[in-house]
């Protein structure tokens, strides 16, 4: 029934983001505007019938004052007796394929100038990160269920054995972990992310992962009073873990797209590298866990994907990101801006003619005293 209710809501009133497609006719959204109609209509009737009449009598009584006696004339205003002002045109509408500005350089949006380094380094990651994420929720749930062992472990790596919990008592554990989720990306990770930023914060915690994998194993064995406090830090460790790794992850991504017309194919390539991480990670975790389990070293799995983690790690130090105050623009539209000057010329002009007084009132008057002024061959001041 929530899947039902997701699409639903995706078809009639998600609105397109892409900056070449946002103003193409979606039928689902006016389907859902035309259901939402009634509704708004209502609102709006009320807000209007309040506002119109208060908006009127302001109108009416600014166009019944008598303007001030300074705005009854137009002596002073520069203007030309031989020319008209012409108004300003806007900008042609350019069709071509718009470049964009990266850290000051006008580059393509093509796909050899999508996947730059920083964008390759972050998918690496989300994969990496995806990968380790999906083996742990592999392997908790038959390490909580596995049988307590009555054999005695030969340390530092050879021992069996699980927490032998019921089903209900994981549920509970999930229910937990889930609550906590929810405040850790709601409430911990912005405010870690306004201190520290994205990048230093990903980077502790993808170093952080690789301990929690090799100390986890290691909790069966710990006295029977003291179990259920070591695997609740484990899991409080790796939700908080899992809550600072894919938001600034996410972010960085998104920060790092050389334009927003390709943020579209950055992100289906970083979802199909983690949905193909996250295929292999349970199948490879699973036959490494079967084998240690023939050899009796239950932690194999937790330990070979503690060693991935420890990849995901070094790859963090090659990560990038924008500095502060960096932003992507379309190359079309600064040169639209640059095009445009902020004060027109013949404003100027007009405002030089009436500074000089009523002698040089005419236009080319004013020009060829101007230019008296100035020595022809070098353009200094005689």
């Amino acid at each position: 029934m929530i899947l039902v209710v997701g699409i639903v809501v995706g078809i009639l009133f998600l609105e397109e983001t892409h900056q070449e497609k946002r103003y193409r006719r979606d039928i689902g959204l006016e389907v859902g505007h035309r259901l939402l109609r009634p509704l708004v209509r209502t609102r709006r009737a009320d807000f209007l019938d309040k506002s119109t009449d208060a908006i009127f009598d302001e109108s009416r009584s600014l166009l019944d004052d008598e303007p001030p006696p300074g705005y009854r004339t137009t002596e002073g205003s520069p203007r030309y007796p031989s020319s008209r002002s012409p108004s300003p045109a806007a900008p042609p509408y350019n069709r071509s394929k718009p470049s964009v500005t990266w850290h000051g350089k006008s580059t393509a949006t093509g796909i050899q100038k999508t996947f730059t380094r920083p964008v390759v380094t972050h998918i690496i990651g989300f994969g990496i990160l995806a990968y380790h994420t999906m083996s742990f929720d592999q392997l908790m749930p038959i390490f909580l269920s596995s049988k307590v062992s009555r054999v005695p472990p030969n340390l530092p790596f050879k021992f069996t054995g699980g927490f032998g919990m019921s089903s209900k008592d994981e549920g509970m554990l999930m229910v937990g972990q889930g609550i906590y989720s929810m405040f850790a990306q709601a409430v911990l990770f912005p405010l870690l992310a306004r201190r520290f930023g994205c990048l230093k914060i990903f980077r502790v915690t993808v170093i952080m992962w690789p301990i929690l994998y090799f100390l986890v194993p290691y909790t069966v064995l710990l006295p029977r009073e003291h179990r259920m406090l070591g695997i609740c830090f484990c899991l409080l460790w790796r939700t908080t873990a899992q809550a600072l790794s894919y938001p600034p992850n996410n972010i960085m991504l998104a920060n790092s797209a050389p334009s927003m017309l390709v943020l579209g194919t950055i992100n289906g390539a970083a979802g199909s590298t983690a949905s193909l991480c996250r295929a292999f990670g349970p199948t490879i975790t699973g036959f490494i866990h079967s084998k240690g389990l023939k050899v009796g070293v239950s932690g194999l799995a937790w330990w070979v994907t503690g060693i991935v983690c420890m990849l995901g790690a070094f790859e963090s130090v090659l990560m990038t990101e924008p500095r502060r105050g960096e932003t992507v623009t379309s190359h079309t539209d600064e040169e639209a801006a640059d095009d445009s000057p902020m004060i027109n010329p013949l404003s100027i002009d007009a405002a030089l003619v009436a500074a000089a007084g009523p002698e040089l009132s005419n236009t080319d008057e004013f020009l060829r005293a101007t230019r008296s002024r100035t020595d022809p061959k070098d353009g200094t001041e005689a």
